[in-house]
């Protein structure tokens, strides 16, 4: 079965799960859950959300003190550096405006979908530059160069490009060599990445409607967009139940829904729905994130994403260790930082969900003590902004790498 036809087999059960409302309202339910002193894992003390807010201020305010805060997207990271290698790129491009941007979706999606924990060991050197990446920053100038190298393109006279095609044929080894994987440069979840690409290629071609019959790439999400778009904007709601509705057989995730697969979500009994998603908890953090990283590239391709609060905070380990390090959400047990938790498991599952619920009030709180108006919304925060903020206290209290300080056991496609 394709995964278009799974997806109509069952849309008022997927219709709970897949868009924003569904991640915002689920984890809602957990905040509560914990709220009322029901969680053997965490409790909760939001009288330390103002000095959460008081020190995500100050660390925006260091980065950007013209409160000129760009959207958080993988777009940050390909300029880690200070370099502007998609700038560089794409002044050697005589393609116009348009296939610019499928380029930019080609390039983002492929960055954003190998964008989960690589692990403490693994680096990246820059063999241009000279320098060396770690984590996110790492993966992005990985994926970067592997892009720029031609190596998710099946045509030689367009090497910068992603398509169905090469896609099939990324295989661990190759992604090993092209991100410097081996024994002394392990990586998190090779295989697993690996055959997330591979997925995404057969999504991309059993999905003409959105990627095109004829090399089908991601790209071709822009045209898609193009069409549907009113007055050349598009919902931020849309774009990603778009993106959840086309990539969602991607996923290896174990919870599925009548057959289809759910991709990033837990189970967690405070959600009681009395149906076949009973207990299921939609994070959807890397096609959130990838939503977040699609709002330039459509930008350049004269669409705005509007209503960006619909979407949600993203549950991963930068947010919710800032929540944790700070004190809002409090382990009932010391938890060492070294032991891997399961990503399924009921602690996590409800870090995660908490994560996104108190990351809510924060928007409002931080810019206030911004002095900001209304347009500082979900992606400035994460950008300002939380992200680093989790990053500078888990440094500080563990260093000198500053894991979180709640370790997870993932595979590579998730968290």
């Amino acid at each position: 079965m394709t995964a278009r036809a799974q997806s109509n087999s069952s849309p008022s059960h997927l219709a709970k799960l897949n868009d924003a409302p569904a991640v915002r309202e689920r984890c809602g339910v957990v905040h509560r859950w914990v709220a009322e002193g029901r969680s053997p894992h965490f409790a909760l003390d939001e009288s330390r959300l103002g000095a959460v807010a008081a020190n995500v201020a100050d660390v925006t305010r260091e980065a950007y003190p013209d409160l000129k805060i760009p959207y958080h997207s993988r777009w940050r990271h390909f300029s880690a550096g200070g370099i502007d290698r998609w700038g560089e790129l794409v002044a050697r491009s005589d393609a116009d405006r348009f296939e610019r941007a499928r380029m930019a979706v080609d390039l983002a999606t492929v960055s954003v979908l190998l964008d989960a924990g690589a692990g403490d060991r693994w680096r990246y050197r820059e063999r241009a530059s000279g320098l060396s990446f770690a984590r996110s920053e790492g993966l992005a100038v990985a994926s970067f160069d592997m892009f720029r190298a031609g190596a998710l393109s099946a045509d030689p006279a367009r090497p910068w490009r992603v398509d169905s095609v090469a896609l099939a044929n990324i295989d661990a080894a190759t992604l090993a060599r092209h991100f410097q994987v081996d024994a002394e440069n392990p990586i998190v979840g090779l295989d697993a990445r690996s055959a997330l690409l591979r997925r995404l290629g057969e999504a991309l071609a059993d999905r003409a409607d959105l990627f095109a019959r004829e090399g089908a790439r991601p790209g071709n999400l822009v045209d898609h967009c193009r069409n549907v778009a009113r007055n050349r904007r598009i919902p931020a709601s849309k774009l990603l139940a778009t993106l959840l509705d086309g990539l969602s057989s991607i996923w290896p995730s174990g919870l599925t829904v009548h057959g289809y697969p759910i991709g990033d979500a837990g189970r967690h009994p405070a959600v009681r729905t009395g149906d076949a998603t009973d207990q299921i908890v939609p994070f959807h953090k890397l096609s959130q994130w990838l939503a977040y990283s699609l709002i330039e590239p459509l930008e350049a391709a004269g669409l705005a994403v509007e209503r960006l609060h619909e979407l949600t905070a993203l549950a991963e380990y930068r947010n919710g260790g800032l929540l944790v390090d700070l004190g809002v959400i409090r382990p009932r047990a010391p938890i060492d930082p070294l032991l891997r938790h399961d990503v399924g498991s009921q602690l996590i599952v409800e870090w995660r969900a908490l994560t996104v619920a108190l990351m809510d009030p924060l928007v409002g709180l931080v810019r206030e003590k911004l002095g900001l108006d209304s347009r500082f919304t979900m992606p400035q925060l994460l950008q300002g902004g939380t992200w680093s903020a989790g990053r500078k206290i888990a440094r500080a209290l563990r260093p000198p790498d500053g894991p979180p300080p709640i370790a997870v056991a993932a595979d590579g496609t998730v968290f």
